[in-house]
């Protein structure tokens, strides 16, 4: 990125465009970081997406292949990066060249509007990084709110901290390391920094240090090394030390596994540190995976109202229109979150204009009443600022998702037809569509893996537990995963799951796979 930063900075003309989206988009209530702007060519635009949003990263080849993959979808005409906003204090956005004037603005009433969303909800708290322990309360900020977010700076740092291992351990090695450890990427707590259970471990491993204390016989002091001896006080402590029930690890089932294995593995220093650069950088995209549908939602509903309401004139509007219906068409069988996100907004703040909630109007029977209900409170403004700080996708759709929603959004439910060979629609009712996607969102459809022991069988294996939710883990993808553990634990690694509704415990040695009949 240094390479071109100095001609990268917005020329006169958007920088006037920039000042007004700004103005206008302060005026409505929204509350963002600085943003600073910057204008790339579709190369640069492909490079710095390869690298997820970020001028420096640390090196490996799959971002080379991401930077291919993107610029031959550039060139076939299959796609187009519009835009990329960085978290970060301050947040850094890039704009293509050669975009028309109506999609610059576009695009920079839609990265307000994600700037806003970073500074404001509650899952991007986890990213402060001048947060000192875990986030007992979400909600709670300093004002004013100006938490150090230099993960530009920090990421930049991780390139150079690899950089060095590279150096001194070679490209092969270390790169088939960070192969190892991005496959466990997603063996981590997403609800970690909100847990509290630092603190727990700490007290913890205080405990231990503690000497132990023998009780003594009450004795005047010239008594003291008759009634209590120094060698029955010494034999005492030994046998204590002796007694004192071995601490089990972890003393309860561990989701963080990569967090545990920084802790507990055998690693060389050098392994120790690549993966807490693998785990810090899967730790800070979490908030963003948590809110998809929830931040785009947002940024589209807010770029729609700056730029119709303030910003465009009458020879803008039919570009503006056909972007942005290309933004908002929904392909059959895909979930366009931009779609989905916006139009729940819209619907939240409707129903809140109208007073269309609370226990009056969800025992109301009558749906001619219902048609007609408009209380006119106007509180659907204040009720949508409030939801983009306190909700993530999960509990968005858990709430706001209706029969009504669904049913005026023609959503449904697709699988794979065997006996036609197609994707075809196999639910258009509420419960299964709700189902559906909150079964997707969940953990970000990834498993549930925990740690159950460090020394199963007093082996020093290491054991895992997959949480079966009606899913049976992919044999090729579990086998991987646990060569990848091995090779950070350094021992046999197991997990106990359900296949076919049977328990079972998948191990791998080193050496060789197995699968044998498990009591979970």
């Amino acid at each position: 990125m240094s390479k071109f930063a100095l001609n990268t900075a917005l020329p006169r003309y958007l920088r006037a465009e920039q000042e007004r989206v700004e103005a206008v988009a302060r005026e409505y209530g929204l509350d963002f970081f600085p943003v600073i702007f910057e204008i790339l060519t579709y190369d640069q635009m492909n490079e710095i997406a390869a690298y997820g949003g970020f001028p420096s990263r640390y090196p490996h080849w799959r971002y080379g292949m991401e930077y291919e993959q993107l610029s031959k979808s550039y060139e076939y005409g299959l796609s187009k990066i519009y835009e990329m906003v960085i978290n970060n204090n301050p947040s850094y956005a890039y704009l293509l060249e050669g975009n028309s004037l109506t999609d610059q603005k576009l695009v920079m009433a839609h990265v307000y509007a994600h700037v806003d969303f970073f500074k404001n909800n509650f899952c991007f708290r986890s990213t402060d990084l001048d947060q000192k322990g875990n986030i007992i309360d979400p909600v709670r900020k300093t004002s004013p709110y100006d938490p150090d977010r230099r993960w530009i700076d920090k990421m930049a740092n991780h390139g150079a901290r690899v950089a060095r291992h590279i150096e001194r351990h070679g490209i092969n090695k270390v790169e088939d390391f960070i192969d190892r450890c991005l496959s466990l990427e997603n063996l981590i707590d997403p609800w970690q920094p909100f847990s509290g259970r630092g603190t727990t471990k700490k007290g913890d491993e205080e405990e231990d240090e503690k000497p132990i204390e023998v009780p003594r016989l009450r004795a005047k002091e010239y008594m003291e090394s008759f009634i209590n001896p120094e060698e029955y006080i010494e034999a005492k402590k030994k046998q204590l030390a002796r007694d004192k029930p071995e601490r089990k690890v972890p003393e309860r089932p561990e989701r963080d596994v990569l967090g545990f294995l920084l802790d507990h593995a055998p690693l060389e220093r050098w392994e120790r540190d690549v993966l807490e650069v693998i785990r810090d950088e899967a730790l800070y995209f979490v908030p963003q995976r948590q809110t998809k549908i929830m931040n785009e939602g947002w940024a589209a509903y807010w770029h729609s109202k700056i730029l119709t309401e303030k910003i465009l004139d009458a020879s803008e509007i039919i570009d503006y229109a056909d972007n942005n219906a290309g933004v908002m068409a929904t392909a059959p069988g895909r979930l366009n979150p931009y779609k989905v996100g916006v139009e729940l907004f819209r619907y939240i703040e409707d129903r809140w204009n109208k007073g269309r909630f609370g226990r009056e109007w969800e025992e109301c029977n009558d749906l001619d009443a219902k048609r007609s209900w408009d209380m006119r409170l106007g509180l659907g403004r204040q009720k949508i600022f409030q939801v983009r700080a306190l909700y993530n996708d999960v509990t968005f759709i858990d709430e706001f998702l209706t029969p009504d929603f669904v049913l005026e959004q023609k959503l449904y439910t697709f699988g794979f037809s065997g006996r036609n060979d197609r994707f075809e629609i196999e639910s258009r009712q509420f419960r299964d569509v709700k189902e559906k996607l909150l079964f997707s969102l969940t953990n970000f459809g990834d498993p549930y893996i925990r740690v159950i022991d460090a020394n199963h069988q007093n082996r020093g294996e290491l054991l895992l537990e997959h949480q079966h939710g009606g899913v049976d883990l992919r044999a090729d993808y579990a086998r991987e995963t646990l060569v990848s553990l091995v090779r950070c634990w350094k021992r046999p690694v197991a997990v106990a799951t359900r296949l076919d509704n049977k328990p079972v415990l998948l191990r791998y040695d080193g050496k060789e796979h197995s699968m044998t009949p498990y009591k979970l």
